[in-house]
């Protein structure tokens, strides 16, 4: 069944003269997503060098990772990634480089 008028020919994607590229929407900065993976490796960074978890600075680094790998906007998170990198690799070196903890005794 056919149209006379040619509106299904405008709409038409085999023809190749009516095909138009996409052209993606131009987003604001502020209107972004949450980036949480970046949030999570600044958060599990800070508890990693306060409190000596090693667990928390190698979360920090896998978030990290992944934040990088998911970056949209590379000068404001750029400046997160960084920081929460800093944090994770400063809390893995003092837990594995740093002086041992010491263990207080009760009596």
């Amino acid at each position: 069944m056919k149209e006379k008028d040619g509106s299904a020919a405008a709409n038409d994607p085999r023809m190749p003269s009516a095909a138009k590229p996409y052209v993606s929407p131009t987003v604001s900065p502020q209107d972004l997503p949450i980036d949480y993976a970046g949030f999570l490796a600044v958060v599990f960074g800070v508890v990693g060098v306060i409190f000596h978890y090693k667990l928390c600075s190698w979360l920090a680094i896998i978030f990290c990772a992944q934040s990088l790998a998911n970056m949209r906007n590379f000068e404001a998170e750029f400046k997160q990634v960084s920081m929460a990198f800093m944090f994770g690799l400063m809390g893995l070196i003092t837990n594995y480089f740093g002086p041992a903890r010491q263990v207080k005794s009760s009596r």
